[in-house]
Formats: structure tokens, sequence, C-alpha cells
């Protein structure tokens, strides 16, 4: 069996890597016989771009904030000839937020994995939540540390139970004795109190400073060495502030003969010295929320004397007399604790004896043999890999079409443009884009689904669009919330959205009074129809014109006009096309999938060859660039994608994956060839995490969709730019459902 591994290594200076290393090396003795032995090799994850000399096993490493190395590591996994992967998660050695890098890297592995969690928060935040239950859904097997670990994930992540295997934390299978690890650190004749691992604030020092002075005073020969480090990320961003103060104190409580400060990552050989030399381990851990500590596991492993706070790992591995328990920051309690047990040395000998032997049953050689057994297990159930997706149109997945974040960002005068997180952002007032789309996405959703609040809304967004109109047609874009116009004249694009939602309309008015008002507003505005000079405009405005005529076919007037705007759209696609460049433009931008959404509207009324085959050639060139691995990776608006150029990861944006499913929708319409549906649905699942990132962007909370996501992940805010873009996309994605079942 060969496996891969992805955790941080030695010679990086990390807990997680020293856990990596022991399982390497675990996993590979525990060989039934040299012809079928284990092999093995190392994806070691780098911090903040430093190098380092790492062994032989170590085949390639990925640079912590480089979302390309991911998808390398992917594929360099996926061509090793491993069977399997075990990868090591702690949310801080992966980049992006809250760890979200290593989702892609996880989703096209082509071989099962097993996940090993050294951190579970019981209060994540979203993000948090939303990266480990995806984890979890793509791992064949998930090793916890502790039976807390388990609780959290059936009730907090509502991981399945079956999924989830406890395997204790492994500890080094190293035997020194207590007398001669004290003379060679030339303390025989001291009561040696330890605490060791990387110091930062969480870890208490300051509580076991406080409770010497008592100590000390009957006991002047106990000496409290604090080894260990200051935690790389303490030191990048607050020094040694820490350490600093715990020296002040040390030296205001008079201690400086009893307290030792030893600011070193040592080897397991010496630090295992030290553990043996030690009468009492102290881990005074200032909050319970700890569900796996390597240290309190190997001060148990080896048979210390160990006195802790009760946090969650604390509680279990100290259970049945193997140790003492005293409250979070209560120095005197620890000082009485360490008074009676260095005053009743039966006590603390009793405590070594079950600490050791529950020890012998975590050694790493054991713990090895579990990981091996679990491997082999999942192996031998024939399952190559978790199905992570399924493009086929199963609508059982599709959240509840729900508005209410579109409630909450609307007031009597329209939609509110912004939001923080999921609460409307008054400052930022109103827009003409979202307010149309909002009429759109309304009367969408009371023509499929005759939601009567759909029907409450709409006239609030038909009387914004109103009220906005100028005199000559045009319209302003921006108003304040307390109702002050912010501008004189509007984006093209803000316009032509606006006609689109018009248009719409007038093809499926619900009563006719907003029949007469839209009409009013539209042909207003159509005097500016041929002054538009933004293909995107242009584009939007076809879309309108094209509903319009669904409902009017015998205005010769318009029907004209929009096969001028579709002449002028297909003039730019032929200044611009060559033969690996079929296009409209120099580049691909942002909203991509209007343009041959706009043509093939258009083919449907116009019934012309020559739009067609343009409509049908941008769009297979947009989707050569888009859709791919079987999901929709977006044209960022970082930089987009210039010709000859190289195309934008971020940031992506709703509103482009909402254009896609409207483009397949009507390519389906135009063609009846039902490939395009799966493109759609493959399209639509990028909201619900079918995406780079592989996270969803629909907030089943709040039942809004986030703003898009950047290199560091998801943005959390939820407008109603990209709300709606998710609603139009939801609403349109049952429209197809629907007619696919009537050509059926």
């Amino acid at each position: 069996m060969k496996i891969a591994y992805i955790g941080t290594y030695p010679p990086r200076e990390c807990g997680i890597g020293t856990f990596t290393n022991n399982l390497f090396n675990s996993m590979l003795v525990n060989t039934e016989s040299w012809e079928h032995r284990n092999e093995g090799f190392v994806v070691a994850l780098n911090d903040f771009d430093l190098t380092y000399e790492y062994p032989e096993e170590v085949q390639l490493t990925i640079r912590q904030e480089h979302q390309e190395d991911y998808l390398t590591a992917a594929k360099f996994i996926n061509l090793s000839s491993a069977d399997l992967c075990v990868l090591e998660h702690e949310f801080g050695i992966f980049g992006g937020q809250n760890g979200v890098y290593v989702l892609p890297l996880l989703y096209k592995l082509e071989v099962p994995l097993i996940v090993t969690l050294h951190t579970i928060i019981k209060n994540p935040s979203y993000n948090e939540k939303a990266v480990l239950q995806e984890i979890c859904k793509m791992a064949h097997k998930i090793v916890v540390m502790s039976h807390k670990a388990i609780e959290f994930l059936v009730s907090i992540y509502k991981v399945p139970e079956e999924k989830i295997v406890f395997i204790e934390h492994g500890v080094p299978d190293i035997h020194f004795s207590h007398e001669e690890s004290k003379k060679e650190f030339k303390l025989e004749n001291k009561k040696v109190l330890l605490t060791f691992g990387f110091i930062g604030r969480s870890k208490g020092i300051e509580t076991v400073i406080k409770a010497l002075p008592k100590v000390v005073e009957k006991h002047p020969d106990v000496i409290y060495i604090v080894l260990g480090k200051t935690h790389p990320n303490v030191l990048r961003y607050s020094g040694e502030e820490y350490r600093i103060f715990l020296m002040r104190l040390v030296k205001n409580l008079q201690l400086e003969k009893h307290v030792i400060f030893l600011n070193e990552f040592i080897d397991e050989q010496n630090l295992f010295k030290y553990l043996y030399a030690s009468d009492i381990y102290i881990t005074p851990y200032l909050n319970e929320a700890q569900i796996t500590s390597g240290t309190l596991s190997y001060a148990v492993g080896v048979g210390s004397a160990v006195i802790s706070t009760p946090y969650w790992h604390a509680q279990e591995l100290l259970a049945d007399g193997r140790g003492r328990l005293f409250n979070f920051h209560i120095s005197k309690e620890l000082s009485s604790i360490l008074v009676e047990l260095l005053d009743n040395p039966e006590i603390l000998q009793n405590f070594r004896e079950k600490a050791y032997n529950y020890g012998r049953k975590i050694t790493w050689p054991k713990t090895g043999e579990k990981y091996i057994a679990l491997a082999n297990n999942i192996l031998k159930e024939g399952q190559k890999v978790i199905v992570k997706k399924d493009t086929a149109l199963d609508f059982l997945i599709l959240p509840p079409f729900s508005l209410a974040h579109i409630n909450c960002l609307t007031n009597n005068t329209g939609i509110i443009q912004h939001a923080t997180f999921g609460i409307p952002n008054l400052k930022e007032g109103y827009c003409l884009d979202d307010n149309s789309k909002a009429l759109l996405m309304v009367l969408m959703a009371y023509r499929q689904k005759k939601d009567l609040r759909a029907l409450e809304l709409l006239p609030i967004y038909l009387s914004y669009i109103h009220y906005m109109q100028n005199a000559d047609g045009t319209f302003k874009n921006f108003l304040s919330f307390n109702r002050n116009y912010l501008d004189e004249v509007g984006s093209e694009d803000s316009f032509g959205k606006t006609i689109w939602a018009l248009g719409y309309l007038l093809a499926n008015p619900p009563n006719d009074a907003y029949y007469q008002t839209g009409r009013l507003v539209f042909f207003n505005a159509s005097p500016n129809f041929e002054k538009l000079k933004s293909i995107r405009s242009i584009a939007n405005t076809m879309i309108g014109i094209s509903y319009y005529l669904k409902s009017n076919p015998s205005d010769d007037s318009m029907t004209e006009r929009l096969r001028n705007l579709a002449q002028n759209l297909i003039k730019h696609y032929e200044e611009n096309e060559t033969s690996d460049w079929k296009w409209f433009e120099s580049l691909l931008a942002y909203d991509n999938g209007i343009l041959p959404l706009a043509l093939l509207h258009s083919a449907e009324i116009l019934n012309d060859d020559k739009i067609t085959e343009i409509a049908l050639e941008s769009m297979n060139f947009l989707t050569k660039h888009t859709l791919k691995d079987n999901y929709l990776s977006i044209i960022g608006n970082e930089k987009w994608y210039k010709k000859e150029g190289e195309r934008s990861v971020f940031a992506q944006q709703p509103i482009d994956a909402g254009a896609m499913v409207l483009m397949y929708n009507q390519a389906f319409i135009v063609t009846k060839d039902k490939d395009y549906l799966t493109k759609l649905y493959t399209s639509f699942l990028w909201f619900l995490g079918e995406n780079d990132l592989r996270m969803s962007l629909y907030d089943y909370e709040t039942e809004g969709c986030c703003d898009g996501f950047e290199s560091y992940g998801v943005n959390r805010n939820q407008g109603a730019e990209s709300s709606l873009a998710y609603l139009i996309s939801h609403l349109t994605v049952l429209q197809a459902f629907e007619g696919m079942h009537k050509i059926d």
C-alpha cells in the first residue's frame, strides 16, 4: 500500500509536523511482510514562503498562500500511484480564509481520503463551519483523538457518526530513567515542575507562576521549567511580548531562582528526557476549547504525574485517576494541589503508574496499526473515491426558494443595494440596476410559483424605476437612503438592465395597471436605444426588446431596432474574432454570458441563421474557458482575461454565474439540445459550492447569496445584486426542468 501524507513536516517547527512525521514512520513500520511493505511520501506545507531542508520522503511542498500549489499537489498525488491519502487538518496551516485553499486539492483527489482533525471548534464562524463540513464530506473516514470531538462533529457539523473513527494521539515509545534524566540536567536535588510546547497567551503559564510563591515557601527546592519557543504566529505579530511579561512576573514575585525559560524547540529524545526528569507536568490552559493536546498525550504516555486545567482533552485523558484537574485561572487552587502532592509522594507515584499503564496503549506503533487497519478497510470496500459531485438534474438538493433576504433588503422605496454580511447597509442607498433586477426576479417568481409576496414587492421596484426616469427617457441610477438623487444620468449598463426588466414585464404582466406603467416607461426610454455604446448595455436592451416582441410580434419597428442592435453586437464580434478567439472584445471581462445570451434571444425572434451561428460560436468559446473539469470557473474580475494573456481566477462574482445559467437556458430553448441543461445545472451549482474554492456562496441561514469570492475566501457580504443573481438562476433552473419535461 502506498500512502500520500499532507501536513506540515520537520524540520518545520510545528506540532502538526511532528505528528505527521510520527504517523508516517509508524504506518510504514507496521508491515505484514517485506513483500507487502507499505510505502509513502509527504506533501509538506510551507508557511509564508519559508523553505526547509526536508528529508527525502518529502516529495512536494505547498506554499501556504499560493493556491496554484494546492492544485499542483492534487495532480502530483493522482499521478503518484498512491492508493490512499492522509490529511492532517488544522485551520492555521492551510492558505486562504480559514484554510479554504485545501478544498480544491481534496476535491480533485482521485484516491480515498482519511482526514485527521486536530482542532474542532465548538462555536465556529460561518466560514470555519463551511470549510470543515466540506472536508468531512470529501473524506472516507475522519479520525479524531477525543470523544468530545465526536460529539461536536455530529451535533454541530452534522457529520454522520459512522464516518468518524476514534484513534488517540500517538506517543513515541521512548524510555529513560527518572533519576538519570534528572542527573543529566543537574536537577537531582530539585523537585521539577514542567510545561512544554509553543508559548502563547492561551497557555496560561502565568497561572503557574502566580501559584509558586506558596509552593516554594514550603518546598524551596521546587523549580519550574517552561520549555518551548514562542509560537511562530505569536512571534510574527506580537514578538516576545508574552514571554517578556512572564519574565517580569517572575522578577516581581522574586522567583528568579525557581523559574527557568528554555526558549528552544527540541527533538523528541531530549524532550522525553525532560519529561522523565520532571516530578509534575502542568498544562494550565486558560479555557476549555482544546479538543486535542499533543503535549498532554506525551506527558501521560511517559507516565508523568499531570496536573491540568479542565479543558476538553484533559478531562478525558486524566480521568480514572491518571492525573488531577484544577479550575481555570485559579492559582490559589493550583498552589494547594502542588503542596499536597509534593507532601505526598505516594499520590504522585499512583498518578505515574496509572498514566504509564495507559500510555502503553497509545504508543505510536499501536496508533500506526490502527491507521493501517483503517486504510486497509477503506481499500477493501473497493471504493476508489468519494463521489463529490453529480451534475445530473437533481432538484432535491436545491435549497427551498425563499424571498427572506430580499424582504430584509427591501423597504417602501426599493431594494438596498449593499449589505454588511446579511444586514442592509443603509449608507449605500439604492440603485437602478438592483431594483430592475429585483423587478425581473419577482415577475419570474410570480409567473412560475404564484408567489404572493413577489406580487407585493413588484410595485415597489416598478415605482422606483418610474421615479428615476428623466424627461428624455434616460434614468438616474443612485438614490440615497433619504431619497436624494446622487446622479443625473446613470450608466448605460443600468439602462440596459432596466429595459430587460420592463420588456419581461410587458411579456408577463400580472395585471393591466403594471402593464400600462411598464409600457409607459419602456417607450419613454426607447428613443435612447440606438444611442447606446456599451456592448453589455446593448445586450441587456436586446433581451428586453426580445421579451416585448414575444407579446407584440407585429411591432415591425421594434423588430428592426432589435435587428440593428444585433448587427451592432455582431460587428463587435467580427472586429475581434480570430481563429482562436471567438469573442466580442479583446478580453473576457465581466458578465460575459450576457453577450451570447442577447444573440440567442434575438435569434429566437428574428430567425436569423447568422445570429444563431455567432451566438453558439461565442457561447462555445466562453464555455471552453469557464466550464471545465465539470464545474464552472468564472473569469475573475481581478484582472479579467486579455487575449494572449493569463486568465484571472479571482474575484468571481454571482452575476457572472447567473449570466451563464441564463445563457444555457436560452440555448436549450433555441436548439432543444438537452446537453445545455446539464451545463445550465452545472453553472447553477457554482452558487452551491461547485466552484474553484469548493465553498457555497448561498447562505443557508440568511437565505441570501454572498458577494463572490476573493483569493482569501468567500466575501460574506450579501448585497442585492448577488442574491438576485442567485434567485433568478434558481427560478431559471426550475423553468428549464419544466421545459425539459414538456419536450419529453
